[in-house]
């Protein structure tokens, strides 16, 4: 089972938003390109990119998707308290 794991988000305040952007992203579009455009969270300085982190580190939802969700393809949109994700997995260790 995965322990840790690498994934890039771009994270918006409503599910409207998050739909535009997938529907982007499922066009092709450059997912750490729109991360640094129309993310709200602070890692959009680095394309969205949250590094390596282990299971159970990120809120319940969230943590669900990084670790069960398909590689490499956009996924989402996840609803948290901090608003809605459409996350990236780049890898599971």
């Amino acid at each position: 089972m995965a322990n840790t794991a690498s994934a890039l988000h771009i994270l918006v305040a409503d599910e409207s938003k998050a739909n535009e952007l997938l529907a982007q992203l499922e066009k092709g579009a450059d997912f750490q390109e729109l991360a640094r455009k129309h993310s709200t969270c602070p890692s959009k300085r680095d394309g969205g990119s949250l590094g390596e982190f282990r299971k159970g580190d990120m809120v319940p939802a969230f943590d669900k998707v990084v670790f069960s969700g398909e590689l490499l393809k956009p996924l989402g949109p996840v609803k948290t308290q901090f608003g809605y994700h459409l996350i990236k997995v780049l890898y599971r260790n």
